[in-house]
């Protein structure tokens, strides 16, 4: 199984749980932007369905922030450019920006989708997150037909919310995983 990571505005720095992850675990990779600065949706889809289309295995999707919005956004475009879209068997989404909020820096990337999700999903909501009321992601997750797991007040669940490797996410993650398939590999450390 391999799990890609879709990291949100400005990709996740040298502190940030993606990061780590991709450095911890076994079949974590990066999904690369062209332009991390100036998100456009088009541009992004297509970087998705390449990432996906590359990989020989199921996969799981592992977003954060605009990475969030990626992933509701790839599936509502009918997942374009993708050979297999079946191979995609989970989502784990934290901390989705209210992409309609004024003056958001990703405008092509208003409205924010509501299709159930075709796979087990599950987002995590901070009850401080700056860029979105927990009420909104919590409405999200109801219509995307999400687990909903709340965090607390761990700002936007990024770097700066000093979560180190985040064990309790990687709990989380192995759990949905887990409701996948019957024989569904849980993410391992690196050896």
């Amino acid at each position: 199984m391999q799990i890609l990571t879709l990291p949100g505005l400005y990709s996740s720095g040298p502190g940030h749980w993606q990061t780590r992850w991709e450095d911890e675990l076994a079949n974590v990779k990066r999904v690369a932007q062209q332009d991390w600065d100036h998100p456009v949706k088009d541009v992004w889809v297509a970087a998705l369905s390449a990432a996906v289309n590359a990989v020989d295995d199921e996969v799981v999707l592992v977003a954060h922030s605009m990475g969030c919005a990626l992933t509701a956004w790839w599936l509502a475009s009918g997942m374009p450019d993708v050979a297999d879209k079946s191979k995609v068997k989970a989502a784990f989404l934290v901390a989705p920006p209210n992409v309609g909020r004024e003056n958001f820096p990703a405008p092509t990337f208003n409205p924010m989708p509501l299709a159930r999700f075709p796979f087990p999903v599950a987002v995590v909501a901070s009850s401080d997150d700056p860029w979105c009321d927990v009420s909104i992601a919590q409405a999200w997750a109801k219509n995307w037909g999400a687990e909903l797991h709340l965090i607390g007040a761990k700002g936007h669940i990024n770097g700066e919310s000093g979560l180190g490797s985040w064990k309790q996410g990687q709990d989380w993650l192995n759990a949905l995983i887990a409701k996948t398939a019957k024989t569904a590999k849980t993410i391992k450390p690196v050896q």
